[in-house]
């Protein structure tokens, strides 16, 4: 029959801990995110609540433009200590949960971020022939029924669960379930469920991958569905086979416990928009050493070194540099690293409002 994959995600996880621990919040719009600074303030909007977004505010929006939406919205900033305390008390409860030696082995618990985890519970049942398909799934739901009703009862807070055959269709169904629900996709259901879905629900869809799709009349996954495989790939290259597959549920990738991590970044935005290119190598020289520290303490090499450069109005762009051969050595990374900074300064006269650095394949 298959696997059985569970996708949990924790409601507004942010704002949801604020209500918490400030019940007078409830009922009113939270943000959480940069100081909006009467609507002058610079960074991103990193959660709201759903009364928050009914007025148009959600992740990554500038939080000027947030306070432009809703100035009578309680605006917080990020308490990251309290988030990931919270977070480990939470993944504690799924890890106990579940332990292997309940379900003969095989179980695999993978945390994507702090309030984001797949459980694979494919082995829930040690002899599958004394069960049907019925009973299984049954059993399944009765954990993710229990897992939220713990969470909530210990934490007080909710969660929304996925579940269905892979993970590309648990999550999906996590989003659709959204907030404090639960949505099991079988096998036998995936197609009835994904073909009315919009484009952009599909995983690794974003805005522009979506705009070229629907400049050809593509708007939902059933009319995605009648692109070939050829076809997908001339217009995306390699993504584009990974798309073909996702239109039709399918998904190989297993759940793992082995923690990856794929990058390491830092960014800052400046107070004002500036081109002082003094100001600006200060605080990217600072963001070399802080990446460095990182790699450092995780024993890791990286090969690729990216900056990112963001000027007025949003208009964000990267350079990359990929070395010959992995390294952790500072003054390697210090040195390509401005040498690509330096191109952006170079290039344009225009004000600069962020500066990131990120180095990947690391090893």
């Amino acid at each position: 029959m298959g696997r059985i994959i569970l996708h949990i995600d924790m409601d507004y996880f942010f704002a949801q801990i604020e209500e918490r621990e400030n019940p007078q919040f409830k009922g009113k719009p939270v943000v959480v995110g940069a100081d909006p600074k009467g609507g002058r303030g610079r960074g991103v909007v990193s959660t709201a609540n759903y009364i928050a977004r009914k007025y148009g505010i959600h992740s990554a929006l500038p939080i000027s433009k947030a306070y432009e939406l809703c100035p009578k919205a309680i605006f917080l900033p990020v308490n990251m200590e309290l988030y990931q305390r919270v977070s480990e008390r939470i993944m504690e409860i799924i890890k106990k949960y579940f332990p292997p030696s309940n379900f003969g082995g095989g179980f695999e618990f993978e945390q994507v971020s702090l309030d984001e985890a797949y459980l694979d519970l494919s082995h829930i049942f040690d002899d599958r022939q004394k069960h049907s398909i019925k009973q299984i799934w049954g059993r399944a739901e009765e954990i993710a029924r229990k897992l939220k009703k713990e969470i909530l009862e210990k934490e007080k807070l909710t969660a929304t669960v996925g579940m269905g055959s892979n993970k590309l269709i648990a999550k999906i169904a996590s989003e659709k379930a959204k907030p404090n629900g639960l949505l099991i996709i079988k096998p036998n259901q995936v197609k009835k469920f994904l073909e009315p879905l919009d484009i952009e629900d599909l995983p690794g869809i974003g805005p522009k991958t979506a705009e070229k799709l629907r400049i050809i009349g593509i708007n939902k996954i059933k009319e995605l569905k009648r692109l070939s495989k050829t076809k997908l790939k001339d217009m995306f290259g390699v993504v584009g086979e990974v798309i073909y597959e996702r239109a039709r549920g399918i998904d190989e990738e297993p759940v793992t416990s082995e923690e990856v991590i794929k990058s390491i970044g830092k960014q800052i935005t400046f107070e004002k928009d500036t081109k002082d290119s003094e100001i600006i190598f200060k605080n990217f020289e600072q963001m070399i050493k802080e990446v460095h520290q990182e790699l450092f303490k995780n024993n890791f090499s990286f090969k690729t070194i990216t900056v990112v450069c963001r000027y007025q109005g949003f208009e964000t762009h990267t350079k990359s540099k990929t070395l010959k051969e992995p390294t952790n050595n500072f003054e390697i990374l210090k040195k390509e690293a401005k040498k690509l900074l330096l191109e952006f300064l170079i290039e344009t006269p225009k004000l600069i409002r962020l500066i990131g650095l990120r180095v990947s394949l690391l090893k």
